[in-house]
């Protein structure tokens, strides 16, 4: 199963997220939930460093299937505009394949 950690601050805004694991819907390389949630996130990291005015930092981690995204200056309304983005897709992937294959956790951070 593939989580995907949101992290918000007292206010509710956005400060960034970590995806975790393989969804294990198909064999790799057929697994279109997987590759759902990876296009997603990738975009989502790339979109901020390319349309506003913020840096990501970002790091991964293949082997165990890892990548993760902090924004310093994440109340750009930009930023938020992208982080609802990635959400918007990550729910929409939650109701049509259900939570065998995604799980979704929201976390308070300061």
């Amino acid at each position: 199963m593939n989580t995907v950690t949101i992290r918000r601050d007292k206010e509710g805004f956005i400060k960034g997220f970590t995806s975790q694991g393989h969804s294990g819907y198909a064999e790799s390389g057929n697994d279109i939930v997987c590759a759902a949630i990876s296009v997603l996130v990738i975009n989502t990291v790339n979109s901020i460093e390319s349309f506003t005015k913020s840096s990501a930092d970002v790091s991964s981690d293949e082997e165990n299937a890892v990548i993760s995204c902090e924004v310093e200056s994440y109340k750009n309304d930009d930023v938020q505009l992208l982080f609802k983005s990635l959400l918007l897709g990550l729910e929409s992937i939650y109701k049509n394949y259900g939570n065998e294959y995604i799980r979704i956790i929201f976390k308070e951070v300061y």
